[in-house]
Order: structure tokens, then C-alpha cells, then sequence
């Protein structure tokens, strides 16, 4: 399976021929876009979800399919038969890859905030892609797309996460907000507590799994 890591928490899967797109958000490249058939959203914020590009790939190509928590299907309403909604628990086949859905909730900013859903996804039972939560699985992944810059995270959560997890290798995601300076010292504590192999990918680049 080949990873291809977008702007901030985007990335695709592709293997034989098949591709899956995860968290195209507003910041992510025309790109990732291009020859997707179908698509994983977590959550209903703009840096996850570009509503307007789906329904324009939409358009181009009406086999196109977007599976999403029901909070943020609301936003691609002119899709008709190209939504799913997905909750905990569900598992389904999505470009050929088995998805299952866990967590639930966005991680906690502050008093309570956003307090909306989120829809983390394990793929193939192999890459775990959480959106912005540090929610553990109840089972081992491979590949963990470990956050590292955001507004409900600290340093501290993002590497005992690693931690709990406890993947074979993990991947830096959600981190459009850090410096390159930054991304420097994240990098130092992941690599030296997360007590797995991390390592981060410059966008439109990619790794083998």
C-alpha cells in the first residue's frame, strides 16, 4: 500500500490501481483530488472537509462516494447518492479497502468546544487515521497518523497517544499550523518518546506501507 501525504490532514491510500482519499480539507492540493473514487471525511471542519471541491469532483465524475459522520453530510446536500453516513461501530468497504469506524467525539479545545463529531477510521485494519482526537482502538494498527499541531493539543498528549496506541510506525498529520522550526522539535520528542518509528512526510510526497 502506497501513502501519499497532502497539507495537513490529508492523505491517500492507493494500492492496485484503487485510491482513498482522507480528510481533503480546504488546505489540501488539487492533487489528492485527481482520479479519487472515494473518500473519508472525520469530522464537519473546513481544514477536513472542502465541500465545494467533493461536490465538484462529484460532478465530473457521479461514481464519486463520501462517507462522513451525519453532522457534516449536510454540507455536500447536492450529492445525493454520493453520501454515506458512517457512525461508531460501522464497518464497510470503501475503494476496495475495509474501513472501520471508532472515537466519536472532537477532541475538547476549550470549555466544551467544538463539542461536535468525529468519526475516526481504520483502514484495512492496517492505517489508523483519528481526525482531530486522540481516541485508543480497541485493537493494534500498523501505521498511525499521529496529529501534532493543533489548538486541542498538546505536545505531551500527542506522544502518549503514540504510546497507547502502540503502532509499528507512526506518521505526522494535522500539522499545517507548525513552523518548520517547529516541526523540528515536535520531530525530536516523537522520534525519542513515542517509542515507535516516526517520521514525518513532506506534502505531495509518499511512503510505502
Amino acid at each position: 500500500m502506497r501513502m501519499i501525504k497532502y497539507t495537513h490532514a490529508c492523505v491517500r491510500l492507493e494500492q492496485e490501481g484503487r485510491s482513498l482519499l482522507l480528510d481533503p480539507g480546504t488546505w489540501a492540493e488539487d492533487a489528492a483530488f485527481e482520479g479519487v473514487s472515494d473518500v473519508l471525511v472525520t469530522h464537519e471542519h473546513a481544514d477536513h472537509i472542502d465541500a465545494e471541491r467533493l461536490v465538484k469532483a462529484y460532478q465530473a465524475n457521479p461514481q464519486l462516494r463520501v462517507y462522513l459522520p451525519a453532522a457534516a453530510a449536510g454540507q455536500l446536500d447536492s450529492m445525493a447518492d454520493g453520501v454515506t453516513v458512517v457512525d461508531v461501530g460501522d464497518t464497510f468497504t470503501a475503494a476496495g479497502f475495509t474501513v472501520r469506524a471508532v472515537g466519536g467525539a472532537h477532541a475538547e479545545i476549550y470549555e466544551g468546544l467544538p463539542g461536535c463529531a468525529n468519526v475516526g477510521f481504520i483502514v484495512d485494519d492496517a492505517v489508523y487515521h483519528p481526525g482531530d482526537s486522540v481516541f485508543v482502538p480497541g485493537s493494534p494498527v500498523h501505521t498511525l497518523l499521529v496529529p501534532t499541531a493543533a489548538p486541542w493539543l498538546k505536545l505531551a498528549e500527542a506522544i502518549d497517544f503514540v504510546r497507547a496506541v502502540k503502532p509499528a510506525r507512526a506518521f505526522s498529520i494535522h500539522d499545517a499550523m507548525l513552523s518548520s522550526r517547529g516541526e523540528v522539535g515536535v520531530d525530536r520528542w516523537l522520534s525519542g518518546r513515542g517509542g515507535t518509528d516516526y517520521a514525518r512526510i513532506p506534502p505531495g510526497q509518499s511512503v510505502e506501507l
